[in-house]
């Protein structure tokens, strides 16, 4: 079985992270979803989200493509995180490119997927509060 990981806040879930979990799954059998909780995107990210770590797992849950949702509470954590689930792909939004190359030397693929240009929880805010 072909593991793969990606990970993010996931905030105000919209069709461009239906794309990217989408195209994430289709690489392998089993897809995990580190989620970042509110902790780590308030003290770390420092973004505050609309929906709280509770209901944006429930949310994950609920999306075909997802088979389990952690927990993502540092920086960190993925070194650790490609051994305890055995992810054999590391896949995650291109604004992130190169910045986990570090994981191929734990024997995992990294993708850097283009993410879907015309939607973003940031732009869904902006005009919101337009």
């Amino acid at each position: 079985m072909k593991r793969v990981i990606t990970y993010g806040t996931f905030d105000l879930l919209h069709y461009g992270h239906i794309n990217l979990l989408r195209r994430v799954k289709a690489m392998g059998d089993y897809l995990i979803v580190g989620l970042s909780t509110d902790e780590f995107n308030w003290n770390e990210k420092h973004k505050k989200c609309y929906f709280d770590y509770e209901k944006r797992k429930q949310l994950l849950e609920a999306v075909r493509y997802v088979d389990l949702v952690i927990r993502e509470e540092n920086w960190n954590q993925k070194r650790n995180d490609m051994h305890k689930y055995h992810a054999d792909v590391f896949a995650i939004g291109d604004d992130w490119e190169g910045k986990f190359d570090f994981l191929k030397e734990e024997g995992c693929e990294v993708v850097y997927l283009p993410r879907t240009p015309e939607i973003s929880t940031t732009q869904i805010k902006k005009d919101l509060n337009r």
